[in-house]
């Protein structure tokens, strides 16, 4: 499986670049990548809402009225939730809802990913560029050249870039990613993947196992 590599002028470079069918070209497996993005998605959760129950609110230690002989409902607290001031029943309690999959799964996810984006041609290589300032407008005329101004890019480089990322991030529709940190939430969440030429063994390398 052969890719064309394009210049940041969006022209060709003239020459392809070869992609590992154990990465880029397996059959998807969509239940691995459900996994991944609900773990994901159930890890950026807090679990923080809390209420009250009549043990946490403060006051209540005394007996409101005597148990007999008064013709009303007995009560042992005002902190009880029928009260006004009173406890809450039944309310929300802090929650961990964080859990883990497998590194098979994972890796099997965001291989799914890259598979089902190349078979629907929305992937393009990238040839290596660097930039000395960070200037928003240089990354979005590569973006332009590329055809890519509108559409939701995922750029992933081969390492990290101060450069490149201070220059993205006023972008609109725009994501840059180290190639190897990139997760299937973000794999998945862009019409086209943009890999720079070096990135390619990098990501491979990580996902072969």
């Amino acid at each position: 499986m052969e890719l064309e590599v394009y210049k940041k002028d969006g022209e060709l470079a003239g020459r392809k670049v070869k992609l590992s069918a154990k990465v880029f070209g397996i059959e998807p497996n969509e239940h691995a990548v459900y996994l991944a993005v609900k773990t994901q998605q159930a890890n950026e959760r807090q679990g923080t809402a809390a209420t009250k129950t009549r043990s946490l609110v403060s006051g209540g230690g005394k007996k409101p009225w005597k148990q007999k002989g008064r013709g009303t409902a007995r009560s042992g607290s005002s902190r009880s939730p029928i009260w006004r001031g009173g406890g809450t029943a039944h309310g929300p309690q802090p929650i961990d809802y964080n859990h883990d999959l497998p590194q098979k799964v994972k890796r099997l996810a965001r291989k799914s990913v890259l598979s089902a984006k190349v078979k629907e041609e929305a992937v393009k290589i990238l040839e290596d560029f660097s930039i000395e300032e960070a200037k928003t407008r240089e990354i979005f005329q590569v973006l332009k050249n590329l055809g890519l101004a509108e559409a939701k890019t995922l750029i992933l480089l081969p390492g990290y870039d101060a450069t490149v990322l201070r220059a993205s991030r006023n972008i609109a529709n725009l994501k840059v990613q180290i190639a190897t940190d990139a997760s299937t939430v973000e794999l998945l969440d862009c019409s086209t993947l943009l890999i720079m030429e070096s990135a390619i063994t990098k990501l491979e390398g990580s996902l072969k196992s």
